[in-house]
């Protein structure tokens, strides 16, 4: 097993990080549940389009264009523009995860933000095995399960907001930035890429500033290597 290779004490740790990523990430599916519902799909488009979509942001992004009166294709145009970001997670990730085959396949399924950050940060392929399946697989089962009894509860179990899930969300991915936080060109970028999404919030439609923010922070990467000496 390619994880054997990692030091137990390590392999516990990211183990540990990813499944707290997971479980605070896949517990907000209960929202989407019952927002789509609310939105018109029926309890089994609402688990279907978790299991084959499995990216909250397009997922939201969708139900959003639905429930405000557009058109279905509407927002599956929406969904797939806020899905590109997972390309480019993909060309990075690829070289680091070496997986082949039908493991690549499998492994694109469950490539989203939260298993990305835990993968990509790793100093070897096996700690970014790890860390990436771990994230990625404990998101999945979490989110279909939570989509599913969103859903089925719909209305009966109030606004998911009232229980923290939304912040929950935030915390994590705080948690996975705030170590990364260290030097001044990565505060500026951090800074500049809040200031970006923030500005976008109000004029763009949900999911959007992140890709307004990622934009920022792939400038500043560009930027920054044509800036080392050849």
């Amino acid at each position: 097993m390619t994880d054997a290779l990692l030091d137990p004490r390590e392999r516990r740790s990211i183990i540990r990080d990813s499944l707290g990523v997971g479980v605070a990430t896949g517990a907000y599916g209960v929202s989407f549940g019952a927002v789509s519902v609310a939105a018109g799909l029926s309890v089994a488009q609402t688990c279907v389009l978790s299991l084959l979509v499995f990216t909250g942001a397009s997922q939201f992004a969708l139900i959003g264009v639905v429930a405000a009166g557009g058109a279905p294709i509407s927002g599956a145009l929406t969904a797939l523009l806020l899905g590109t970001r997972n390309t480019l997670y993909g060309l990075r990730m690829a070289p680091l995860l070496r997986f082949t085959g039908l493991r690549r396949v499998l492994a694109a399924h469950v490539l989203i933000d939260e298993s990305t950050a835990m993968g990509v940060t790793r100093g070897s392929t096996a700690a970014a095995r790890v860390g990436f399946l771990t994230t990625g697989v404990s998101i999945f089962v979490l989110w279909n399960l939570a989509t599913c009894i969103g859903a089925v509860a719909g209305n009966a179990i109030g606004d998911p907001r009232t229980y923290g899930l939304d912040a929950a969300v935030g915390a994590a991915f705080l948690a996975l930035l705030w170590p990364r936080l260290r030097g001044r060109r990565n505060l500026q970028v951090a800074v500049a890429a809040a200031v970006v999404a923030l500005a976008t919030v109000p004029v763009v439609p949900a999911g959007v500033p992140v890709l307004a923010a990622a934009t920022v922070a792939l400038l500043a990467g560009v930027l920054t290597r044509s800036e080392r000496p050849s």
